[in-house]
């Protein structure tokens, strides 16, 4: 895979900033999917980014693995699957030709958005949008599961959810962990899959995998990075420009 230096640059950047999502600042999760989504085009980021989701995800349950409420897990597990299936789904459907797969660029920046709206209105309204119900819980595993296997961008939705239950800060860390964890490595063998039924739309390959492995330790730094920088960073502006920032990205993506 033959890459230019903004594609670099950007994939660079997006590794770093995987670490320090994995690590303690989430506020960075929801501008990885457009910034790689423009470096590589969405389908191909699609692939590109999931591998090194994982590889943070790894520090991840290393520090926080004993934290989880596996409980809560529990009751999400089922949905979060049935969603991870339509959206594998879709993405079959839309690898059967190129202009389908073009159109995952708008899509993502589409998803992104709602994303960001989400995050917004958990703000304002987080009690009237805690889901406490069965179908509550129904809908945001089925939601979650659906985007982040189109998008790899559930991260806002999980969010909603995990503090609507008020977990202490540890319990938040060690169940995120672990969710993000088990439903990337999920789809790992899902992408592969798709990428064998559609080989002239792979979403895994072995100069992808190659491209994971090259960027290894720009997330291992991020990760230890973002964990010292962590206590030193005002969380409010930090926020406020990756939200402004993954806007920016996805009105980009929708009108590319």
């Amino acid at each position: 895979m033959t890459l230019t230096p903004e594609q670099w640059i950007f994939g660079a950047l997006g590794a770093l900033l995987i670490g320090f999502t994995k690590t303690g600042v989430p506020g960075l999760g929801i501008l990885i999917v457009p910034l790689m989504a423009t470096a590589f085009g969405g389908w191909n980021s699609v692939g590109i980014t999931l591998p090194m989701l994982i590889m943070g995800d790894v520090f991840a349950v290393l520090w926080y693995r004993q934290h989880a409420r596996w409980d809560t897990l529990g009751r999400l597990i089922p949905w979060v699957l049935a969603g991870i299936a339509i959206g594998a789904v879709m993405l079959f459907v839309m690898g059967q030709n190129a202009a389908s797969k073009a159109g995952l660029n708008p899509i993502i920046g589409l998803l992104v958005l709602v994303m960001l709206a989400i995050n917004l209105a958990r703000r304002k309204w987080g009690e009237q949008l805690t889901p406490h119900s069965p179908a509550g819980v129904a809908i945001t595993g089925s939601a979650a599961g659906f985007t982040t296997t189109i998008s790899n961008a559930a991260g806002p939705i999980m969010a909603i959810y995990f503090n609507a239950l008020k977990l202490p800060k540890q319990q938040f860390m060690g169940s995120t962990a672990w969710y993000f964890f088990m439903f990337n490595l999920t789809k790992l063998p899902i992408y592969i899959l798709l990428s064998a039924l559609n080989p002239q739309s792979p979403l895994v390959t072995p100069e992808t995998v190659t491209l994971n492995l090259t960027l290894l330790p720009v997330i291992i730094a991020g990760a230890f990075l973002g964990k010292w920088l962590l206590p030193h960073i005002p969380q409010r502006l930090f926020d406020f420009l990756a939200l402004s920032l993954a806007g920016i990205a996805a009105i980009r993506l929708i009108f590319s």
